[in-house]
């Protein structure tokens, strides 16, 4: 029999007609009448910030994560901060992460004055390396940070081991992964501080705001003074008090997540269990409708922990594709599939090629993985016609440029 020709769909960025109307965005919040009720009852109350819903929403939460302590944080940027000046990080100190992720990661070290290092990830996850950070360790190493990159959780038994060895602070910058599970034991529990962030296209959204967890007091109580300018108390504990005096104990910050911010947290930390299972089950309907496309290659996903997929990101085969990842990008978007790309691995940002002298060559597992990347659509508000969408999109642009 004659092998009949594959039909190949004219694409929208040729004029085909886009597999969508309107644009899908690649992530967002999802807000009901609930959340909003809080909010207005916080508005309504004597307390807009440093009030009793900032401390409700921390304990709620290191509950929930199975932590002593959380403070909470106006951003996840603010926390990482907070929680680089708990590690006691200086300038002369150095501190190991990930250059795939968000610059706030690394830039928190530099706000202390100390040295960024980045060491690369594994091939698979795309999470830091943990033979890799042993490789980076010099007599000024003072922490490592590593990030559950897309809601991956950091193999971090490996990494504290190799932090034990060296006498060294792990701050995990778990703001992909609220939810997520590493060995059976919950993300916010397993490093000596772990961030979290509430941006809007996080599990949890408060608008900004983050939080760090951690089961030693003594980070805990540094961690509620830096937020708070360095002083000692604040307003609601001196209100109680009926006494007014104060003191600044060291040079923090106005780092304070409100009650407004709080009380949509309390509210959307009741749907977190609902929000994770969805993520879940889009990532499961991604990976059996990509896992056989030659061009594709779908997150691997390690046997010992369950994602909290705060993105789906695939990589291209460019090897399979006559386009590359730019074009691949540029296609997508046409077809309304607001796809996205984490990250631009942060030693190749020209402020740390211009100001800090790093190069590309330095992490070339993570500079590979950049070239190829694309983050699909991935939120827990994402009907099911949505995904339909995107699978539609990816299948149609691949087939387009397929070899």
């Amino acid at each position: 029999m004659p092998v009949l020709p594959i039909t190949r769909e004219a694409l929208a960025i040729d004029g085909g007609t886009p597999v969508r109307k309107t644009l899908l965005p690649y992530g967002r919040q999802s807000i009901a009448e609930d959340d909003i009720q809080a909010v207005v009852d916080v508005l309504r109350s004597d307390w807009l910030t440093t009030g009793p819903k900032v401390a409700e929403f921390e304990e709620a939460f290191a509950a929930r994560v199975g932590a002593k302590h959380a403070v909470s944080f106006s951003s996840g940027t603010a926390a990482l901060h907070g929680a680089a000046f708990a590690a006691g990080l200086k300038p002369g100190d150095e501190a190991i992460t990930t250059p795939m992720t968000f610059a706030a990661t690394a830039n928190c070290v530099l706000y202390q004055g100390a040295t960024p290092i980045f060491a690369d990830v594994s091939a698979g996850t795309l999470n830091l390396d943990p033979d890799q950070v042993g490789a980076r360790i010099t007599p000024r190493t003072r922490a490592v940070l590593p990030v559950d990159y897309a809601g991956h959780p950091a193999d971090l038994d490996e990494i504290k081991k190799v932090a034990e060895k060296h006498s060294l602070i792990v701050i995990e910058d778990a703001s992909h992964a609220l939810g997520a599970e590493y060995k059976g034991r919950r993300t916010g529990s397993l490093a000596d501080m772990t961030v979290f962030s509430f941006h809007p296209v996080k599990h949890l959204a408060t608008g900004e705001g983050g939080m760090v967890t951690t089961d030693r007091a003594d980070y805990a109580e540094t961690l509620k003074r830096f937020r708070n300018h360095g002083i000692s108390s604040d307003a609601r504990q001196r209100q109680s008090a009926g006494q007014w005096h104060y003191e600044m104990v060291f040079l923090g910050f106005n780092y304070r997540l409100t009650d407004i911010a709080c009380a949509l947290g309390l509210s959307q930390m009741k749907k977190l269990d609902e929000n994770l299972s969805r993520r879940r089950e889009i990532a499961a309907r991604y990976t059996a409708a990509f896992g056989g496309l030659e061009a594709v290659t779908v997150p691997a996903v390690r046997s010992d922990v369950n994602p909290a997929w705060h993105l789906y990101p695939i990589r291209l085969n460019l090897g399979k594709l006559t386009a590359d990842r730019g074009k691949m990008f540029r296609a997508l978007r046409a077809e309304n599939i607001g796809v996205n790309v984490h990250y631009i691995p942060v030693h190749l940002h020209p402020y740390y090629r211009d100001h800090l002298g790093h190069r590309a060559g330095e992490c070339p597992i993570a500079e590979d993985a950049y070239e190829r990347l694309i983050s699909l659509p991935m939120f827990h508000g994402m009907a099911d016609r949505d995904v339909e969408d995107v699978i539609a999109a990816v299948k149609k642009v691949t087939l387009a440029f397929a070899l």
